[in-house]
């Protein structure tokens, strides 16, 4: 029987074992981005054998992230579609890229449907696109930093030295959009205050960006397989031109310049978020499906 339960720091050696196992590259797939956003769906976890499950409460009913892991799967879905079916569910899997449709259908034809997910799927990018801006689909991108670059600026890394200044620039954000009304925005700040809380023992990376020794923009995340960077916080004042483009660039250089790819992670279906994440022209998106299985 599956025994679910909180995910604590104290699991993060076992998890990050499984993880490499997979070496997948959604963003779902990090220790870090567990633990942080784990209040959004009354997310827990558990093992079973060699694979790390994790369950989030949707409606009422359960839905599992495709494992990460090693072993038979056969066996394994066996034990999740009894835990569904126990709590009067059929099993429902998110996260399901192509490959992993692939191994479903092979070992499962005709068992399940599956529906495409289109507001999780990931933005990839090549990292050496995201730091050199090169070519001509990169022109205004190159504006807007220069732009930037007239103010008084500077970039640092991030360490608790400016912890503090970069939770208050978050919180000031959060009540200028009165985020205490809005569910996703209230596990956004939990998740970010995680970041901070465990930064080092999480082993992220982060910088921010100052102009006139002030902070305006910061930006948090870690390499969470062999060759991608996740991005998975990114803030900046607006009113200025150019911030965001630059804790962009300059945080991808900082961060990610040995690895293949950048993710910076889903859309969620807002439009504005939408249109910003395919103005820096991904290589690919990563596409996910929903699984579920009759």
């Amino acid at each position: 029987m599956l025994e679910f339960r909180q995910i604590q720091l104290s699991d993060r050696e076992w998890i990050n074992s499984l993880l490499k196992k997979s070496d997948f590259m959604g963003c779902e797939y990090s220790f870090a981005n567990n633990m942080a956003w784990r209040r959004l769906y009354n997310t827990n976890i558990c093992r079973y054998k060699d694979f790390y499950i994790s369950c989030s409460c949707k409606e009422g009913s359960p839905v599992f992230t495709f494992p990460a892991g090693e072993g038979d799967y056969r066996d394994l879905f066996k034990v999740l579609r009894g835990y569904a079916e126990s709590r009067n569910s059929p099993l429902v899997v998110s996260s399901v890229t192509n490959q992993m449709l692939e191994l479903l259908n092979e070992l499962f034809p005709g068992e399940f449907e599956a529906r495409k997910d289109e507001d999780s799927f990931d933005y990839i990018y090549y990292a050496k696109d995201l730091i050199e801006l090169s070519g001509k689909k990169y022109h205004q991108k190159r504006n807007h930093l220069a732009r930037f670059y007239e103010n008084n600026w500077s970039f640092e890394p991030l360490s608790e030295k400016n912890f503090d200044e970069c939770i208050e620039f978050s919180v000031h954000s959060y009540n200028n959009k009165n985020g205490y009304d809005d569910a996703s925005m209230v596990a956004e700040q939990f998740a970010i205050n995680v970041f901070f809380e465990y930064f080092e023992q999480l082993e992220l990376k982060g910088g921010l960006i100052r102009v006139d020794g002030r902070i305006e923009g910061f930006s948090i995340g870690e390499k969470i397989n062999s060759n991608t960077f996740c991005v998975h916080v990114e803030k900046a004042n607006a009113e200025i031109r150019g911030a965001y483009a630059a804790i962009n660039n300059e945080f991808a250089k900082y961060a990610a310049s040995d690895c293949v790819y950048i993710n910076r992670e889903e859309d969620l279906g807002i439009e504005g978020l939408r249109k910003a994440k395919h103005s820096y022209h991904p290589c690919f998106l990563l596409e996910k499906s929903i699984v579920t299985f009759k």
